[in-house]
C-alpha cells in the first residue's frame, strides 16, 4: 500500500476550505517541491536605520523606539554595567544621578532561532590551561540567563537582534532599592517607558544604550513624596554600558595584601595547587605603565585623567579640581611623572560614557553621603572607570557649622568671619574630592590615619577646632591641605613598578616594613563602624593623636560656642526657627569624640597583616589591650557627659530659641520635641544622654570589658563600669541651682540610662555570665532607689524606675522598653 505524501492532508484541508496558496498550487500542478522563503539579510532589516559601528554594531530605529544589535562574537565574554543619568534625588533611597551599578561579565549564546545573554559566574573559576579542568568548575556553578531575543536576520556568523526588551527591564535594581528604603512596591510601567534610540552610541571598545523607565507605585511613603513630581509615577533614565574586556597584554595583577590600604577583587580558583588557598585576591587598580620601565621616574603611556562635572558651579568647581589633583604628587613620588591629572569635562562629552573617569556634582533633597566607585574587571581587578558622586548639600552643612561656631552676623563681627566660614567649607570640599577619587583609584578608608595628623585623605576628618589666645573659637586651619604620608604609601604600594615575581614581593614587603616602622596605622570599615567597635585608633570624624586630649579640647570649644550662641549665627534673611538647627552641631560637637572615648573602654588594637609579616617581625599578631588607667580616664570623662552640668543649656540659648516660622517646619536637622512646635529642653538632654549610653552600653563592649577583667583583674570590670555610670546619674547628689532646669535635665538623662540598661539585658547578645553581672547591677540599683527615695519629682522617678527594673527582672514580658532617643544626624560632615 502506497503512503500519501506528508503534504497531502494539509493540501486537502486547504482545498476543502477553498484556500490554495499560490506556491502550493503551482507546486501541485508542476509536481515540483515548494521553494523555501528567501532569508532576510541584516542589510534588509536595517535599511533606512542610522548605523553606529563599534565594539558591537548598533542601529538606531527612532521611529519605532528600538535599538538593534549585530552580534558577531558568540561565547566571547564582555562586561556589562548600568548607571543612572537621571535619578531620584533622595539621599535616603540612594538612587543618585550618575550612580554606577554592578559590573558583570556576560556573553551571547545562540540556541535555535534566539540569542541568549548569559551572565557568567565569576565567583568560581579554574584558571587552568586544561579545558576539562575549566569545564568542571563551569559546570559546577550556575550561570544566569539575563535575556533572550529572536534573531531578526543573519549574515554568516553575525546575527541581528532587537535589544529593546533587555533595556526596558529594571537592570539597575531601582525597584529593589525603593522597597529596601520602605517606599513601597514599584515596578516598570511599559506604557510609560521608552528606548531612547537617539542616545545610542557605539565606539571601538564600548556601547552606550539608554532608556526612560517609569516606575508605578503607591506614592505614599515619605521619601518619594519628598522628591517626586508625582510620587506614584517615578521616571528615571537607565544607562547600559557594554564594554570590551581588557586584554592581558602588559597587565600584571598584583596580589592583594591586607596592609596595602586598598580594595581587592576576589574569587575562588579551584585550579590553585593543593597546598594553596583557593581564595584568590588581587589589588584593584588602574592600568599605569611607564614609557621607560628601567627609569626610577618616567612619564607614562597613558595617564589617569579625571573629569569634573560641568554642572559644578564656582568656587566649587575649582575646589573639586584642586583637591582631586593632590594625588598627582603621590604618583610622582611613586615614579610616575605626569601620570595623574584632573580637568573640566569638555563641553558636549557624555559624562556617563564608561570611558571617562568623572567627578559628578549631584543634588539631593537633603544632605547626604558622597561616594567613589571603581568599576573593575572581576578577573584581575583592573579599574576601567572611576565614578565619583559628590552630594552638593554637604558644603552647605560645613558653612552652617562654621557660622554656628563663629556667630559672624552680628553688627560687631568682622568681615573675616564671613570669609572663614566659606573657606572652611571649601577646604573640606577639596579634601572630600581627594577622598572619593581615592576610592576610585582603589584605596580603602584608613580611619586610624588621624593619629598621624594629616595622615591621609582616606580618613573621615573632623574640623580641627581650638580656642585662640583671646578665648575665641578658631577654625582657620580646620582641614589639612594635600595628601598625607599614608597616601604616598598606598599609591607606591598599589601602583609602583617593582618588576615581577620574587623581586616584586620583596620590594612590597620592604614597603610594608618601612611603613609600620614609621608608625603608620591602618584600620578600615569592617572594624570601625559598629557602635561596639574595639579598635581605639580606627575612628571616624576624630582628630589628634590623643583621644583624651582631643575630648578636652573640643569640650572647651563647645562650652565657648554655647556661651556665645546668639541670633548672630543666622544671616538676616533666615527665619528665626533655624537657630535650633544651628544649635544641633554645637550641642553635639563632641559626639564623635565621645565614641572615641568609648573605644578605649574594652578597647584593643591589632594589625591587618599576613602570617609571613608576623614571622618576619614586620607586624604583630593578637590584640593589644588598652591600658587600665587610660580606660578609667575615658570612663570618667564619658560618664561626666551624662550629668546635668554637661547636658543643660545656658540661659542665653534657651531664651532665644523660637519655633519654626510659618511656611517652614521641623525636619531631621532639628531636635525632637514633645512640646508641640516649641523647643524641648528635655528631648535635647535625652538625645545627648542617648549618644553616650548607646556607645557605653553596647553588648559587644560590655562582653569585652568582662573578658579583659577576667584575664587581668587590674582592668575595669563590668561592675566597675556600671557603678560609675550609675553614680554619675541615678545615685548622684543634687544638681547645683546654677544649672537651669538642672533636676529635670538630670532625670531625663537618668531615664535614658535606665532604659539603655534594660535594652542591654534584652539584646540577647551578652554572654550568660556577663548578663548575670548586669542583672545584679540593675537589681542593686532598684534596691538603692527604694532605700533612697529622694524628694519631689526625683522621688517620683526613683520610685517608678525601681518598680520598672524589678518588674523587668521578674518577667521581661511585663515591661515595654523604650527605644533609644532620636538624635539629629551628624555624619556626613
Amino acid at each position: 500500500m502506497m503512503r500519501a505524501p506528508v503534504a497531502a492532508p494539509l493540501l486537502l484541508a486547504l482545498l476543502m476550505a477553498g484556500v490554495v496558496p499560490v506556491a502550493v498550487a503551482d507546486a501541485a500542478q508542476s509536481g515540483a517541491p515548494a521553494a523555501a522563503p528567501t532569508a532576510k539579510t541584516i542589510a534588509d532589516v536595517t535599511r533606512g536605520l542610522q548605523s553606529q559601528p563599534g565594539f558591537i554594531d548598533v542601529w538606531r530605529d527612532s521611529d519605532k523606539g528600538r535599538v538593534l544589535l549585530s552580534i558577531g562574537a558568540l561565547e566571547q565574554p564582555f562586561l556589562l554595567a548600568s548607571s543612572l543619568p537621571y535619578a531620584l534625588g533622595s539621599n535616603d533611597v540612594g538612587l543618585d544621578r550618575a550612580q554606577s551599578g554592578e559590573m558583570r561579565m556576560v556573553h551571547f549564546e545562540k540556541h535555535g532561532s534566539k540569542l541568549f545573554l548569559v551572565q557568567e559566574n565569576t565567583n568560581y573559576v579554574a584558571n587552568s590551561a586544561d579545558k576539562d579542568e575549566r569545564a568542571a568548575v563551569r559546570e559546577s556553578f550556575s550561570n544566569s540567563v539575563l535575556w533572550s531575543g529572536e534573531i531578526l536576520a543573519s549574515d554568516k556568523d553575525r546575527h541581528l537582534v532587537d535589544f529593546s526588551s533587555f533595556l526596558l527591564v529594571d537592570r539597575h535594581g531601582i525597584a529593589a532599592r525603593l522597597a529596601d528604603a520602605k517606599q513601597g512596591a514599584y515596578s516598570v510601567d511599559p506604557s510609560r517607558s521608552a528606548v531612547l534610540a537617539a542616545e545610542a552610541k557605539a565606539f571601538p571598545d564600548n556601547v552606550e544604550l539608554e532608556v526612560l523607565l517609569t516606575f508605578a507605585g503607591p506614592g505614599q511613603a515619605e521619601f518619594v513624596r519628598q522628591v517626586g513630581a508625582d510620587p506614584a509615577s517615578l521616571s528615571m533614565r537607565q544607562r547600559i554600558s557594554m564594554v570590551r574586556l581588557p586584554t592581558a597584554d602588559s597587565w600584571r595583577p598584583r596580589v592583594y595584601h591586607p596592609y596595602s590600604g586598598g580594595f581587592d577583587a576576589s574569587y575562588f580558583d579551584f585550579a590553585t595547587p593543593l597546598a594553596s588557598s583557593i581564595d584568590v585576591h588581587w589589588q584593584v587598580r588602574h592600568k599605569l605603565e611607564k614609557t621607560d620601565p628601567s627609569a626610577a621616574v618616567s612619564t607614562v603611556k597613558k595617564p589617569i585623567v579625571y573629569y569634573v562635572d560641568r554642572g559644578a558651579p564656582e568656587p566649587v568647581r575649582s575646589a573639586l579640581i584642586e583637591g582631586a589633583s593632590w594625588w598627582a604628587s603621590a604618583f610622582e613620588k611613586a615614579g610616575f611623572k605626569d601620570a595623574f591629572r584632573v580637568e573640566l569635562l569638555p563641553e558636549g562629552v557624555d559624562a556617563q560614557d564608561i570611558r571617562y573617569n568623572v567627578i559628578s556634582w549631584v543634588h539631593r533633597a537633603t544632605r547626604g553621603w558622597s561616594y567613589g566607585n571603581a568599576l573593575a574587571d572581576p578577573r584581575t581587578g583592573q579599574i576601567l572607570r572611576g565614578a565619583v558622586t559628590l552630594g552638593s548639600q554637604r558644603v552647605r552643612q560645613d558653612i552652617l557649622i562654621a557660622e554656628a561656631l563663629l556667630a559672624p552676623y552680628g553688627k560687631s563681627s568682622s568681615a573675616d568671619k564671613h570669609k572663614l566660614a566659606e573657606q572652611m567649607a571649601l577646604a573640606r570640599l577639596r579634601q572630600l574630592s581627594a577622598h572619593e577619587v581615592g576610592h576610585t583609584l582603589g584605596f580603602a578608608h584608613n580611619f586610624a590615619a588621624s593619629r598621624m595628623g594629616n595622615g591621609s585623605v582616606m580618613d573621615y576628618p573632623h574640623p580641627i577646632l581650638k580656642l585662640n589666645a583671646q578665648g575665641e573659637v578658631d577654625i582657620s586651619n580646620a582641614y589639612s591641605v594635600g595628601v598625607g604620608p599614608w597616601d604616598d604609601y598606598i599609591v607606591k604600594y598599589i601602583y609602583g613598578d617593582f618588576g615581577s615575581g620574587e623581586q616584586e614581593q620583596a620590594a612590597l614587603a620592604k614597603l610594608r616594613a618601612d611603613a609600620r616602622a614609621s608608625g603608620m596605622l591602618y584600620s578600615s570599615d569592617q572594624d570601625d563602624r559598629s557602635p561596639g567597635a574595639s579598635h581605639p585608633d580606627g575612628l571616624l570624624w576624630d582628630f589628634g593623636p590623643d583621644t583624651l586630649k582631643t575630648w578636652d579640647q573640643l569640650g572647651a570649644v563647645r562650652q565657648r560656642a554655647l556661651q556665645t550662641f546668639s541670633v548672630d549665627v543666622l544671616p538676616d534673611a533666615r527665619q528665626i526657627g533655624q537657630l535650633e538647627a544651628r544649635l544641633v552641631p554645637v550641642y553635639l560637637l563632641q559626639r564623635y569624640q565621645g565614641e572615641a572615648l568609648a573605644r578605649l573602654i574594652g578597647g584593643g588594637d591589632f594589625d591587618y597583616t599576613s602570617a609571613g609579616d608576623v614571622k618576619a617581625g614586620i607586624a604583630k599578631a593578637g590584640i593589644k589591650t588598652t591600658p587600665a588607667e587610660v580606660q578609667r580616664q575615658a570612663l570618667n570623662r564619658l560618664t561626666d557627659s551624662l550629668r546635668a552640668e554637661y547636658l543643660a543649656l545656658p540661659a542665653n540659648v534657651l531664651d532665644i530659641l523660637t519655633p519654626p516660622a510659618a511656611g517652614h517646619e521641623r525636619n531631621r536637622e532639628y531636635f525632637a520635641t514633645g512640646m508641640g512646635s516649641v523647643f524641648d529642653a528635655i528631648s535635647i538632654a535625652e538625645a545627648g544622654a542617648g549618644q553616650t549610653a548607646g556607645f557605653l552600653l553596647d553588648p559587644e563592649r560590655i562582653n569585652r570589658v568582662a573578658w579583659q577583667h577576667a584575664r587581668d583583674s587590674k582592668q575595669p570590670g563590668v561592675q566597675e563600669v556600671l557603678a560609675q555610670l550609675l553614680q554619675k546619674t541615678w545615685k548622684r547628689d543634687g544638681v547645683p541651682a546654677s544649672v537651669i532646669g538642672g533636676e529635670a535635665v538630670q532625670l531625663a538623662s537618668n531615664w535614658v540610662v535606665a532604659d539603655s540598661l534594660l535594652r542591654l539585658l534584652d539584646s540577647g547578645k551578652l554572654h550568660q555570665q556577663v548578663a548575670a553581672e548586669v542583672r545584679a547591677s540593675a537589681r542593686e540599683l532598684a534596691q538603692w532607689l527604694q532605700k533612697n527615695p529622694g524628694k519631689g519629682v526625683t522621688a517620683d522617678s526613683r520610685k517608678q524606675a525601681g518598680e520598672m527594673i524589678m518588674a523587668y527582672l521578674a518577667d521581661p514580658r511585663t515591661v515595654k522598653l523604650h527605644g533609644a532617643p532620636p538624635v539629629p544626624p551628624g555624619a556626613p560632615i
